[in-house]
């Protein structure tokens, strides 16, 4: 059997933040409704071509998923079950945003088999939140893990944003101590990004100015420094676990190689998917999307396309790509193929290599952009 990691966006938010620019708007709950109709009716639909899958990790994200009723997130799982063959120990996590989810809610999503939760709490600073365009104060969010612990979580990541409009090195490193304290499982922190069409990209001048340069390496050395003292190892480049507890859907969608007969469906407004070397998307059309979900931007990946992704996703984990599983998958030498690229990197010690892998130093990890970016349509 072929894994499969199956992931349902929900596009639905109560307000957007000033930073996003995912496919996501607030929506009326008559439109929400429709909306869980449709998903269902495109799982039904197209389960029949998955039949020699197994299916390990089911990821909602968004938007905010939690916006939901737990009711109808239930739903969705019930019939993905009723479709799909699973793994007994599959991984079925919901991005849950404070301000949105009850304790109540939080029960229900447990009974309903999700067995892990991703918070976007984003900073600990209530400042930053409100400049953010975040709906929650960091006392929600504290209310909301307090809840998910009582209810029976016991795998939880939290979201974090770092080098932010006006944030320093001291409020950065506050956020990171108060949310270790937590002992959350899993940590995500992000460095922001201002995307173009954002509040953030368009009106920069109405927003504190960014850190600088050196500031912002500060920062990122920083968080290393902070969650490795607390007990988490980065497993990937902006992200960090407790022994045990890395997210298995990213895990999967990284390391293509390890997992090199996996593939990616997703359902849902605009979600992408990978599967048996071609890769489409969802209308981004609200209306169609209810009435006709069509697969937009098909395309068959070359041989050179997958072993650029190969490599491309598979150097974000710190336990970089096996030579073996590139060989296994593409009846390739990785060395002969990509040798002018893997010396020049190892000469300046950012790559690292052995007999059975290659993987960034922890410098190549800093300016990881600039390294993988090497590898693009150089084969």
């Amino acid at each position: 059997m072929k894994t499969l990691g199956i992931y349902i966006h929900i596009p639905f938010c109560v307000q957007k933040c000033n930073y996003c620019d995912f496919l996501s708007a607030p929506a009326t709950k008559e439109q929400q409704q429709r909306y869980i109709e449709a998903l269902k009716i495109e799982i039904k639909q197209e389960a029949p071509q998955y039949k020699d899958y197994t299916a390990e990790t089911i990821f909602f994200g968004g938007g905010t998923p939690s916006i939901l009723d737990a009711a109808q997130l239930a739903e969705c799982i019930a019939v993905l079950y009723e479709y799909f063959s699973f793994a007994k120990n599959t991984e079925i996590t919901v991005e849950t945003n404070p301000g949105t989810a009850t304790r109540q809610k939080l029960a229900a999503l447990r009974s309903a088999g999700v067995n892990r939760l991703s918070i976007g709490v984003q900073s600990a600073n209530n400042q930053e939140l409100k400049m953010l365009g975040r709906i929650h104060t960091y006392q929600d969010f504290l209310q909301t893990y307090q809840w998910a612990r009582v209810v029976g979580f016991t795998n939880i990541n939290i979201d974090l944003i770092s080098a932010l409009p006006g944030q320093t090195l001291a409020t950065w490193s506050d956020t990171l101590k108060k949310v270790t304290q937590l002992s959350p499982e899993h940590i995500s922190a992000y460095s922001l990004m201002i995307e173009e069409g954002t509040p953030l990209y368009q009106q920069q001048e109405a927003y504190p100015p960014l850190p600088s340069e050196d500031e912002d390496r500060q920062i990122y050395q920083q968080t290393k420094h902070i969650l490795a003292e607390s007990g988490y190892h980065r497993y990937e480049i902006s992200n960090y676990a407790e022994t045990g507890y890395e997210c298995r859907h990213n895990k999967i969608y990284w390391q293509r190689g390890i997992y090199h007969t996996a593939d990616f469906i997703g359902f849902g407004l605009g979600a992408s998917s990978t599967v048996a070397g071609k890769r489409w998307n969802n209308t981004t059309n609200f209306t169609q999307y209810l009435t006709n979900p069509v697969h937009e931007n098909i395309e068959q990946l070359t041989i050179n396309d997958q072993m650029e992704e190969f490599i491309f996703l598979g150097l974000r984990m710190t336990s970089g790509i096996s030579k073996q599983e590139f060989f296994d998958t593409f009846h390739q030498d990785i060395e002969t193929i990509y040798k002018p690229i893997l010396d020049k990197w190892t000469a300046q010690k950012m790559l690292t290599q052995t007999k059975e892998s290659i993987q960034l130093t922890d410098v190549g990890m800093d300016v990881s952009n600039v390294i993988l970016a090497d590898f693009l349509h150089s084969s």
